[in-house]
């Protein structure tokens, strides 16, 4: 289908290969697992395996997570991979968008039991 702009016509294509993704203002419905894992976080690896975890026990693909979390697909998988330079703020929003939470505490020194 052609559609006429003031600068020319462009092409939409409706039937592409890849899938469409709306703005943010049409919601989507999803489902939290029925379980959930506590995880003792101690890098950025077990932080990215968790967000990874959550986003497919959602359902989601990278680029429909990073929508609904407000961040780039290429942070996205930045952060799921363990990469220890990602932005902190970002990396927050996608913890929150996801549904989950990041809790500190003190931790219990390694001499004792």
């Amino acid at each position: 289908m052609a559609v006429l702009f003031p600068i020319g016509n462009i092409l939409l294509d409706a039937n592409g290969p890849e899938r469409y993704i709306p703005d943010r203002e049409y919601w989507v419905f999803i489902a939290m697992p029925a379980t959930i894992d506590v995880t003792n976080l101690t890098s950025a690896r077990a932080l990215g395996g968790a967000v990874r975890a959550a986003r497919i026990a959602m359902g989601l693909r990278q680029a429909e997570a990073a929508l609904l979390c407000g961040v780039g697909v290429r942070f996205l998988s930045d952060l799921e991979n363990g990469k220890e330079t990602v932005r902190l703020g970002a990396a927050l929003k996608v913890v929150n968008g996801l549904g989950l939470s990041l809790m500190l505490g003190p931790k219990k020194p390694f001499w004792t039991k």
